[in-house]
């Protein structure tokens, strides 16, 4: 507390230091309460959560809710916070219980007959192809960052493959959960300096967390929500939470990891609505994060753009390597392979969503019908899975004293019946 008391207090008079050494004040504060507030302890699997939905689909969507509607839709981000919290709390602690992930309860419980082709269809159709499509837009999207640091270079997307592939095949868990550890904090040091330094309306804020605009804005909550929630972030979590927690682990500790996690990830997501909102940009001319640092520049200054371009570039890197890695561990747990990610089918699996997501990248393709797939087989998805997360959940022969309570019950029937309509209308939407 102190430390924010004398922070406001400095606030004032950063504006009379240089820039470099601005950015330098504020970027080793940020980094010192982080850590200092959260500690090591709690970062962790969860952490790979947050760093695979702060992708460049998340900031794009958050630029233009606050581009063309402001604060407003605050509201909308707070929820998808909620909804995550919930969703993902289940799902690690399916994980810490049985020590094996969702992919392999899936194929416990659906064995044999029609039922396992459909559900195989619906979860492989999703998790290998939509995020073979959205790793195209996650490695364009981080070659944007690199676009506003280093200039317009063509064979940058290889470059940016190149670093994924060797850290995806090179490396063991505990180095990426500290590159995307890493990377998470240099995302809320970059979109925190930005938020200053365009000085946002502290009572829009506030006013933007109070219900409203869901009639003309629907499009737009819908894909807050939906870029926050991701399916296969269930599947990335109960599959790693045994890397750091086992049978010994207290479930405390991991749902406030959980929660430490989440909603670092979802202020990050707050902080591009607000610095948007308070860009003040042209909207016609803003339909990316990249556009926004542009427009950032002449009123700000290059430290601005210079910030907006290396979040963008943690962001696009960070979902790079999740989203491969969310995959290889979804077709491992439903076709009962080796948990080692060491094994040759392990491996294919990530190369093969990594290899389409540079190829989609380097040509310049727009991949806007792979991506309305994603989109579809996701919504479609979503209320599957979750409905699922909810069964097992409540099942004292896979859980014990582990299962849901009255309360986790009625938060997660809540949310869940909010995804279904929200899917719904999506579907419709897609399909019209």
């Amino acid at each position: 507390m102190w430390g924010i008391v004398r922070f406001c207090k400095w606030q004032t008079s950063l504006d009379k230091l240089s820039s470099r050494f601005r950015v330098k004040l504020i970027a080793y504060f940020t980094i010192l309460i982080i850590y200092s507030f959260f500690m090591k302890k709690y970062f962790g699997p969860s952490t790979l959560v947050a760093a695979a939905f702060i992708g460049p689909g998340t900031l794009t969507t958050c630029t233009m809710a606050g581009v063309q509607t402001g604060y407003t839709l605050l509201w909308a981000m707070l929820f998808s916070i909620f909804a995550t919290l919930i969703l993902q709390e289940m799902s690690a602690r399916l994980g810490f219980v049985t020590q094996q992930g969702l992919g392999e309860a899936i194929d416990a419980q659906f064995s044999t007959g029609v039922s396992r082709v459909l559900v195989f269809f619906l979860v492989i159709g999703a998790i290998l192809i939509g995020n073979a499509a959205y790793e195209a837009g996650n490695i364009a999207g981080g070659v944007l960052g690199l676009h506003l640091i280093l200039g317009e270079w063509k064979i940058l997307p290889l470059g940016l493959g190149a670093i994924s592939f060797l850290l995806l095949f090179f490396g063991k868990y505990k180095l990426m959960e500290r590159v995307l550890i890493a990377l998470v904090i240099l995302m809320s040091v970059c979109f925190l300096l930005t938020a200053i330094i365009v000085r946002p309306d502290f009572g829009a804020i506030f006013r933007g967390f109070i219900p409203s605009g869901i009639d003309e804005n629907f499009l737009l909550i819908m894909g807050l929500i939906g870029t926050t929630v991701v399916p296969y972030n269930l599947f990335l979590h109960a599959s790693t939470i045994s890397k750091k927690w086992d049978e010994n682990a207290s479930i405390r500790d991991i749902r406030i990891e959980n929660a430490v996690a989440i909603t670092l990830g979802g202020l990050i997501s707050m902080l591009i609505i607000i610095t948007a909102a308070a860009s003040q940009g042209n909207v016609e001319a803003v339909t990316s994060a990249k556009d926004l640092a542009t427009q950032l520049e002449p009123l700000f200054g290059a430290t601005a753009k210079w910030a907006m371009g290396l979040g963008l570039l943690a962001a696009g890197l960070s979902s790079t390597l999740t989203a491969p890695m969310a995959a290889a561990y979804a077709a491992q747990g439903l076709f009962g392979w080796e948990k080692n990610e060491n094994d040759s089918k392990f491996r294919a699996v990530w190369m093969l969503i990594l290899g389409i997501g540079v190829v989609v990248a380097m040509t310049g393709l727009k991949p806007v019908l792979i991506i309305k797939f994603a989109q579809i087989t996701n919504a479609l998805l979503l209320p599957f899975i979750a409905v699922y997360l909810l069964y097992i959940s409540n099942s004292k022969k896979l859980l014990g004293k582990y299962t849901n309570t009255l309360l986790v019950n009625i938060l997660a029937g809540l949310v869940i019946g909010i995804t279904v309509l929200l899917s719904l209308k999506t579907l419709y939407g897609l399909l019209e």
